[in-house]
């Protein structure tokens, strides 16, 4: 309810600021506008949105699959913690927007950029906040286990990976709602279908009310992914 309380106030807003001409048409639709592009160009969008959505769900499960393995693998190698875990800080430094016409060139003007991109931002979430969910099951816990005879894989499965889901659940959130702009900005940058493309090609064509339609489904797209997240996360109490 407040969610839905909050974005009707932030369309009042919005038609308010259209309603007092604050802005030109050209830089601001009303809703309307936006409202009507989206039904008039629904087929266009959703063919387009295809593209995007299929881009950005592969992104999300090769980040994740690489971020848990490398999460994993450095919390139970010292030396591959001592070298991958301060490359992974300084990752964090690095604008990983300013890799995409890199990618592109790599990879050309089709999906694979733009999966690589979303890769990007989902595997540093994923992989910072595994390890350090990891690395922070109580030094107590691990003794009892070391005295049970448990192993070190045994410990690793049924006493580290407890105390790491929170962590997992909370870099989980952030990733998808990362993992669309990674797909969006590889499609700025080169490309020939998706949502990011038709937003370009509607600036360039003076369709302001076009490009904002596909911002609003690229923002739908983002909410869904989500909240759908959140609700598999719950379902399964992390």
């Amino acid at each position: 309810m407040h969610r839905l309380l909050a974005a009707l106030g932030g369309v009042a807003l919005w038609q308010g600021v259209v309603q007092m001409q604050l802005l030109p048409p050209f830089v601001l639709p009303s809703p309307w506008a936006v409202l009507r592009a989206l039904g008039h160009n629904g087929a266009l969008l959703a063919d387009h949105g295809a593209v995007t959505l299929a881009e950005v769900l592969a992104g999300l499960v090769l980040g994740v699959i690489l971020g848990l393995i490398s999460a994993s693998a450095m919390a139970l190698s010292p030396a591959l913690r001592a070298v991958g875990g301060p490359v992974l800080a300084a990752s964090q430094a690095l604008p990983v927007f300013v890799l995409a016409p890199v990618l592109t060139i790599w990879f050309g003007y089709g999906p694979a950029p733009k999966v690589a991109m979303t890769v990007l931002l989902v595997f540093f979430p994923v992989a910072s906040g595994v390890l350090d969910g990891l690395m922070a099951t109580p030094q107590g816990a691990l003794d009892l286990a070391r005295i049970a005879d448990a192993g070190r894989g045994r410990s690793f499965i049924w006493l580290r990976w407890p105390h790491a889901l929170p962590h997992l659940g909370a870099a989980l959130r952030i990733s998808v709602t990362y993992a669309p702009t990674g797909a969006v900005i590889g499609e700025w940058v080169g490309a020939s279908k998706g949502l990011g493309y038709l937003m370009l090609m509607a600036n360039a064509r003076s369709k302001i009310d076009l490009m904002f339609a596909a911002l609003v489904l690229i923002v739908a797209l983002t909410l869904a992914l989500r909240m759908i997240t959140d609700r598999i996360l719950r379902r399964f109490a992390i």
